[in-house]
């Protein structure tokens, strides 16, 4: 089969390591998926992210569609090839771009109408348009369109999103079923989202009612968009407690470093995020210790490595003072050598992630994490 998902162990808080099983490959999870929104990881080569060891990147459906287009890309031959990039793919639905691009579109139940941010044509996205898309992109994991809305929301909003999204997820689901197969198998797997905002009831109801849509796999969406964090690990907490043990469970657009483990021990097993990526090219690094915002004047001089404890190659060659030096000269290598620093510390925090996972420690790596960040950098 081309497609499964084992838990191989759970720890006391509740933390899952498993094995997520795609055509393009084996993923150990939890997994961060570093974000490559138009078919690229922004300043890192496809070679830099099979070095750091990168399973799985996301890419946005949404951004692929509107250019180059997913046709051209099917006739490119997927994806995959488009890229050159031999490891797996989830593709989002593009209803988050569509919902932070408010003053450009409409959305009913028929779907959303929007216009392109690029030349400004207009454009209907329905579920079934999303799904035709993603099995055109060829990723190996493909979102269904949900309705994401701000936070905080209104009750009334939030109960309409929800009826919207299972209305959306049945409709999706229908179509996949109808038009991926092919030879006897599941070309993709499909994953719905939970949705419900902030409300407890709403976020159970939306995972009852998407439950009865046995999707492989399911997202917990319309999070980490400006509510408290300790808000996100309660809505989040609510629904893996009502999702399968035996599917992966996906917490979409999360999060700061020191929070990964929160979410991962409340029974998540796939993230993604921009902030590694977004955060280097603005001259913000990551670190054991916490953040470090390289072009301060405090590192002009400092002959250290961004990180004393880290194994990147950046850390190993680059002092803080010439990082600083590029991003004050506005060389493009600052942003290079930061995304790569910033992606192996997140890729790493998962490695130590999954180690603590098997030694049944995750909450004393954990709180040791907080701990460091509640400090601050040397």
């Amino acid at each position: 089969m081309n497609f499964s998902f084992d838990v191989t162990k759970t720890d006391p808080t509740g933390a899952r390591l498993g094995r997520l099983t795609t055509p393009h490959g084996v993923i150990q999870t939890p997994v961060f998926m570093p974000v490559g929104t138009a078919a690229s990881v922004k300043a890192l080569t496809q070679e830099a992210l099979e070095a750091l060891g990168t399973e799985i990147i996301l890419a946005n459906t949404y951004h692929l569609y509107l250019r180059p287009g997913h046709e051209l890309i099917r006739k490119l031959g997927g994806l995959h090839r488009f890229m050159a990039w031999s490891g797996a793919f989830l593709t989002d639905s593009g209803g988050y771009q569509v919902f932070s691009l408010s003053k450009l579109r409409k959305i009913t139940d028929e779907g959303v109408r929007f216009r392109s941010h690029l030349d400004g044509s207009e454009h209907l996205l329905t579920p079934e348009k999303a799904v035709e898309v993603q099995l055109a992109l060829g990723s190996d994991i493909a979102m269904v369109l949900d309705e994401c809305i701000e936070t905080p929301a209104p009750r009334e909003a939030a109960e309409a999103a929800l009826r919207r999204t299972t209305g959306w997820a049945g409709r999706a689901r229908k179509h996949f079923m109808a038009c991926a197969r092919g030879n006897g198998e599941l070309a993709q797997w499909q994953f719905g989202i939970v949705q419900g905002a902030t409300f407890r009831d709403l976020r159970r109801e939306s995972a009852r009612q998407l439950l009865e849509l046995d999707f492989p796999g399911y997202a917990v969406g319309g999070l980490a968009v400006g509510e408290p964090h300790s808000m996100t690990c309660e809505m989040t907490g609510e629904v893996t407690a009502l999702l399968p043990a035996d599917r992966p469970r996906y917490l979409m657009g999360v999060g700061r470093p020191e929070q990964l483990a929160d979410y991962i021990a409340l029974g998540i097993d796939m993230m993604d995020c921009v902030l590694p990526t977004r955060a280097a090219r603005h001259a913000c690094l990551y670190t054991s210790e916490g953040r470090v915002l390289i072009k301060n004047a405090r590192y002009a001089q400092d002959q250290q490595p961004i990180d004393p404890v880290c194994s990147c190659s950046v850390c190993g060659r680059y002092s803080r003072a010439y990082l600083r030096h590029l991003f004050v000269a506005g060389e493009i290598t600052a942003a290079i050598l930061a995304t790569h620093h910033n992606v192996y510390f997140y890729l790493d925090i998962m490695r130590q992630i999954r180690e603590a996972i098997g030694f049944g420690n995750l909450a004393k790596f954990s709180s040791a994490m907080h701990a460091r960040y509640a400090a601050g950098p040397s």
